[in-house]
């Protein structure tokens, strides 16, 4: 079959394989199941083949009421983790045509203001964190196809969820203070009401249950620096056994910790141990270096991506939570003997 000079259109692979183009656009856009038959839908891809046909995917996607545009939702950008998930949510969409739009809520949770009239008119999927999924309902994302990070598998508002494995990294920091011989821990908790934060607070008391002699004491803090240096220094002047290591729900909160520590004449890790939890940047500024739980935000963000791609084409999601690990640095030591 010759290929003309000229951009061949749907119509010529209609003729071409003697069909109609309404066979053509069902077959090319994956929508023939049903209403075409194998012979026939082969019969057009070989043609579209042969011509050199290429869909225009703008005026397609108008047709099909698809944007090829996606809403990440997240926390406000105080960090640089959740600039992380954007740039490997970003990377996955790009390789695949698709856009991505942040929507950071203003406050870091709760709702934030809805950008668009009708989120289901603008766009054709939703990724968002659990941490900022209140903003889903101002803007309708939840009647959309739906991946949420950070999530509850069993309880969440998604198709699909994708998870760092956080359990097991509080299950690393545990272990690793348990070994140098901690006994007594102080529980520097994120005040945010979300399924990641309880399951930190869940399994960093399971493991320290079952080791016998500790004790957790647990006190709360908003995610900043001086939430957590306030929370710190209530805790270790309140009268009681003075824990011998911190762990913290994140490492702005450890950041906290370590200011609150040297106001109250403390040396780390000599007086006390420190752990936190991302690997920030952060984590390598303080003095000393933050032992902390390494989570991969770009893997994150790519596998969040991956995962709404393939509710859109009807697939099943990778399982599997996303493996994290411990960096030990210079932040935790044994304890000094009574």
């Amino acid at each position: 079959m010759a290929r003309s000079s000229t951009r061949p259109t749907s119509r010529d692979v209609a003729q071409a394989a003697g069909v109609s183009q309404a066979a053509v656009s069902l077959v090319l856009g994956e929508k023939w199941r049903g209403r075409v038959s194998e012979t026939t839908a082969e019969r057009v891809r070989h043609a579209a083949r042969e011509l050199g046909y290429r869909p225009n995917l703008a005026a397609r996607n108008l047709r099909l009421g698809r944007t090829r545009t996606v809403l990440l939702v997240v926390p406000a950008l105080t960090t640089e983790f959740f600039a992380g998930v954007y740039t490997g949510a970003a990377r996955v969409a790009a390789q695949n045509g698709f856009g991505v739009v942040l929507y950071p809520s203003p406050e870091g949770i709760g709702p934030a203001r809805d950008p668009f009239a009708s989120a289901q008119a603008a766009l054709d999927g939703v990724i968002a964190s659990s941490m900022a999924a209140d903003a889903l309902t101002a803007i309708r994302g939840d009647q959309l196809p739906l991946v949420m990070l950070d999530s509850d598998p069993e309880g969440s508002l998604g198709a699909a969820t994708v998870n760092l494995d956080i359990a097991d990294g509080v299950r690393q920091v545990t272990e690793h203070l348990l070994a140098l011989g901690h006994r007594h821990i102080l529980h520097l908790a994120a005040d945010v009401p979300s399924w990641t934060f309880d399951i930190r607070a869940k399994e960093l008391a399971t493991r320290l249950a079952a080791a016998p002699g500790t004790e957790l004491r647990t006190t709360r803090a908003p995610i900043s620096i001086e939430g957590a240096l306030t929370a710190t220094e209530t805790a270790l002047t309140t009268p009681g056994p003075r824990p011998t290591a911190i762990v913290c729900d994140d490492d702005k909160l450890a950041a906290g910790a370590y200011k609150a520590l040297r106001r109250l004449g403390l040396r780390i890790p000599d007086d006390i141990s420190v752990t936190g939890l991302d690997d920030l940047a952060l984590a390598t500024a303080i003095d000393p270096e933050l032992t902390t739980v390494r989570l991969d935000a770009e893997l994150f963000g790519e596998r969040g991506m991956q995962a709404l791609l393939a509710v859109l084409e009807g697939q099943e999601p990778q399982s599997g939570d996303i493996p994290v690990h411990l960096v030990i640095r210079g932040s935790t030591a044994p304890p000094r003997a009574a």
